[in-house]
């Protein structure tokens, strides 16, 4: 965790300023960043269908971070794109201005979700991926700190930490469906929601403010 703080806060040495070459892609970050992409795209589109068809607050927290994570990990190898200019501080930032406004989104639907008494139905799918993303992605989190380690790279540490708290909110996602699906208490899929809102929120302020946090 510490040397996932120490990388975040010190400037880069990857040859990222306009005075060096752009780093070359290491086939470690090529794979770890495609696997994460097609992966994260799965979890979405899960994520998405699930809440949709069940009404569900929290799958729709869980499938919000997952979006993000895919901006993260594109943001990534666009490093590596000898003709894509891309600045690790623009992105941090609107991944950060995504994450306050999903955070918003995912508050006012729990709320109403609350005040309305709607009743979240139990979602296997729902289920499935987030027991999916707790096995997934402490992996890649682990395997993305250490190649950040290794080449100093700002912002895969970055993303190692995304990778890190898609799995927090899968084990909060996870919690409220599961209780639901056990106990058919309904309003506990909103609170479910509502607890994953201040990880957003920290995680948006993290990337607001253009460096990795030690969550992770």
């Amino acid at each position: 965790m510490s040397e996932l703080v120490q990388i975040g806060s010190q400037p880069s040495t990857a040859g990222t300023s306009p005075f060096n070459p752009k780093p070359r892609l290491s086939t470690s970050v090529l794979c770890l960043q495609s696997i994460t992409v097609a992966w994260m795209l799965i979890e979405f589109g899960v994520s998405a269908f699930a809440a949709w068809t069940a009404r569900s607050p929290a799958i729709l927290a869980f499938g919000a971070d997952s979006f993000v994570e895919v901006l993260s990990a594109t943001v990534v190898l666009l490093q590596f794109a000898p003709s894509f200019a891309i600045s690790e501080y623009k992105a941090a930032r609107a991944s950060g201005v995504l994450l306050f406004l999903l955070a918003f989104v995912v508050a006012g639907i729990a709320v109403v979700t609350l005040a309305l008494r709607i009743h979240p139905e139990v979602s296997r799918a729902g289920i499935g991926i987030t027991i999916a993303a707790l096995i997934a992605m402490p992996i890649l989190a682990k395997l993305k700190r250490r190649e950040a380690r290794r080449s100093r790279n700002v912002a895969l540490a970055a993303d190692a930490v995304q990778s890190a708290t898609c799995a927090y909110l899968a084990m909060i996602a996870l919690a409220g469906l599961a209780c639901n699906a056990m106990f058919h208490i309904p309003w506990i899929d909103s609170v479910a929601a509502l607890a994953a809102i201040p990880i957003l929120i920290k995680e948006g302020r993290t990337a607001w403010q253009g460096h990795a946090c030690g969550c992770c």
